[in-house]
């Protein structure tokens, strides 16, 4: 059934068709397809990697292409192209903000490397709070979207425990066991979410917190290394080349924002289209509702974080308060002025060593990530910052060897 040049996903296919679903936080994501399941959706989150994702990226779409794209594409081909899917009872899910860049673009790209491939017909849903697209048989109903505020806030605060334990565990692998064994038993507690009060899903961040901080861990000081950028290579370990993973083996402590700063962004920005960009109030008084109810949200990751010994976020009124100190609100293309404010925020809440990661050649990146650099540093002498380029030409060593710059600088000037 075609509706604008597009594909449509009916009512009829959520019956019997699988949704694939490229990955970017694995254990955030592990808890959104569970929400989906409950809600009717045969979700199934793509956990494929390697240098073929690229390949195949590159195989169905131009190679001037921005890099989460080019996986993003990669990740999707090669599950239908594998034969594990009925390609005629299979559908694609984008999330988009319907904002510039990949926030609409990529779902066009999407179904051109599908018509390349002979596969016009498989729908592409575009999951978007804007308008850009809608299909009748994806309908973003009110108890859906606050369980997946739940999965989100679960899977930041498992996310903010594992960063700083695992750097410092003494039984190797421990909390990583810890954190897919909660990620496995949230995920079943999600589908009752709705029969239950809100004070459940936060007794479960303070079980988290105290069974995370039951894990032995050594007294070693260890730099700690913000990461930023674009939001893809910022999460994704497929994106990034397992980033993480590689600063924890060279002696660093990770210290990664949480998505659901992310979705604040997005909402914070709904404020001011209207001060800035004259769009309607209505939905400026709407968006500052949502943004104080997701705000509460995020506190409360950051109290059980307290309670339980480790270190609370910095509250996001903070974070865009940061921003306004060297970037205006209005620039919001990409991450935008969020990407300045992150910097900041770390650097003035002790990280001051950060890779801003970005696809090679992003535009909005280069400006308020690298662009920034400099004043920042005007303000900050003591930051330390490396901004590593991610594309599927790019040498891995020569990445990890301007790492292993920034992390030798880090520990020289811990010695001092």
């Amino acid at each position: 059934m075609q509706n604008k040049n597009y594909v449509l996903f009916t009512k009829e296919m959520k019956k019997d068709y699988t949704i694939l679903v490229p990955n970017m936080l694995p254990m955030h994501f592990k808890l959104i397809e569970s929400v989906f399941r409950l809600h009717g959706f045969n979700f199934k989150v793509l956990e494929t990697s390697g240098k073929k994702i690229a390949d195949t990226g590159l195989r169905y779409t131009h190679n001037d292409a921005c890099y989460p794209a080019v996986l993003v594409i990669g990740q999707f081909m090669d599950a239908l192209l594998s034969g594990e899917y009925d390609t005629h009872k299979t559908a694609l899910l984008m999330f988009q903000t319907g904002g510039g860049c990949r926030a609409s673009n990529y779902v066009s790209l999407i179904r051109k490397a599908l018509g390349r491939a002979g596969m016009e017909y498989v729908p592409v849903i575009s999951f978007n709070f804007t308008g850009v697209e809608k299909h009748p048989g994806f309908r973003l109903t009110l108890p859906l979207m606050l369980e997946l505020v739940y999965a989100v806030a679960y899977g930041d605060l498992l996310m903010n425990v594992l960063n700083q334990v695992r750097p410092y565990e003494k039984n190797p692998g421990e909390a990583e066991k810890k954190a897919l064994e909660w990620t496995r038993r949230l995920a079943k507690e999600l589908k009752g979410v709705k029969k239950k009060s809100y004070s459940s899903v936060k007794r479960n961040y303070d079980a988290i917190v105290k069974d995370f901080a039951t894990i032995e861990r050594t007294d070693e000081k260890k730099p700690r290394v913000g990461i930023v950028g674009e939001i893809f290579v910022k999460y994704s370990p497929l994106g990034n080349n397992d980033l993480e993973r590689f600063l924890i083996r060279e002696g660093a402590e990770t210290v990664v924002p949480g998505l659901i700063d992310f979705c604040l962004y997005c909402i914070y920005n709904g404020i001011i289209d209207y001060k800035f960009y004259g769009r309607k109030r209505a939905k400026s008084y709407l968006s500052r509702f949502l943004y104080r109810f997701v705000c509460k949200k995020r506190d409360d990751i950051s109290r059980a974080l307290e309670k339980g010994g480790f270190r609370p976020q910095a509250s996001f009124d903070s974070v865009v308060g940061s921003a306004g100190k060297l970037i205006s609100h209005a620039v919001k293309m990409g991450e935008g002025w969020l990407l300045t404010a992150e910097m900041l925020e770390l650097a003035e809440g002790g990280c001051s060593n950060i890779v801003c990661t970005q696809p090679f050649g992003c535009l909005p990146n280069h400006i308020c990530g690298k662009g920034m650099m400099k004043p920042i540093r005007d303000i900050r002498p003591d930051v330390n910052i490396v901004a590593i380029d991610y594309d599927p030409g790019a040498s891995r060593v020569n990445q990890e060897n301007r790492l292993k710059l920034m992390l030798s600088n880090a520990k020289t000037a811990g010695e001092k």
